[in-house]
């Protein structure tokens, strides 16, 4: 069955947010998506559909600063992300839609550090997390340190930069957490059925760690 599909404005800061929520009927569960390059892309929202299949509501929204940051890379501020993705949290809670909902958060590129680094100051509010390629390491070993939410780091088996750097993330991390490397697949996971890989691996993630158990 189709989720339902919300356009809604999300509060981040001192702005409104254009976002998406999909709200599968009896949905277990909301993953909050911090994207790379600011504003939800193709891949992201394959990556959601995904997630519908598995139960799973989700929120993509617009992530002011993030566009900067694919842009000048020594623009990223990493801070501001963080707490924009953590005022989307902050905005789920409150909606009367998702209040009840556990939550999850998906960082994918730019946003993957970010994502980390929102979960690391929230605590005990987000119950799991993905990362999809992107730089873990650049959310910080303390802040990676403080991340105790089951989390998935997602990475591209033939970027061998990036699976040496999570290799080094994940030790750093205290919660349970695993590392995944999808062969054949580059930094964007363009070549065929690599995406889809990955963002399986992402939903079962979420729906074993976040999911409240269906009914029999």
């Amino acid at each position: 069955m189709n989720p339902a599909m919300h356009r809604e404005q999300v509060r981040v800061g001192a702005l409104e947010a254009a976002g998406e929520l999909a709200l599968p009927p009896e949905a277990s569960g909301l993953v909050v998506f911090a994207h790379g390059n600011g504003r939800p892309t193709r891949r992201n929202a394959f990556v959601a559909e995904i997630f519908h299949r598995h139960g799973l509501a989700t929120l993509l929204f617009d992530l002011p600063g993030a566009d900067k940051a694919v842009q000048n890379p020594k623009s990223f501020d990493i801070d501001l992300l963080a707490r924009h993705v953590g005022d989307a949290l902050d905005w789920a809670v409150q909606h009367v839609a998702t209040a009840r909902l556990p939550l999850g958060l998906f960082g994918a590129d730019t946003g993957v550090a970010a994502a980390l680094r929102a979960a690391a100051g929230r605590g005990g509010c987000v119950c799991a997390v993905v990362s999809r390629g992107g730089r873990p390491d650049d959310a910080g070993a303390a802040a990676l340190a403080r991340v105790s939410a089951p989390t998935l780091l997602i990475v591209a088996g033939d970027d061998s930069g990036a699976v040496a750097r999570s290799r080094e993330a994940i030790r750093q991390l205290s919660g349970p957490k695993r590392l995944e490397v999808v062969p054949g697949a580059s930094h964007l996971f363009a070549e065929p059925a690599t995406l889809d890989a990955a963002a399986n691996l992402a939903g079962a993630w979420f729906a074993n760690h976040i999911a409240f158990p269906r009914a029999a």
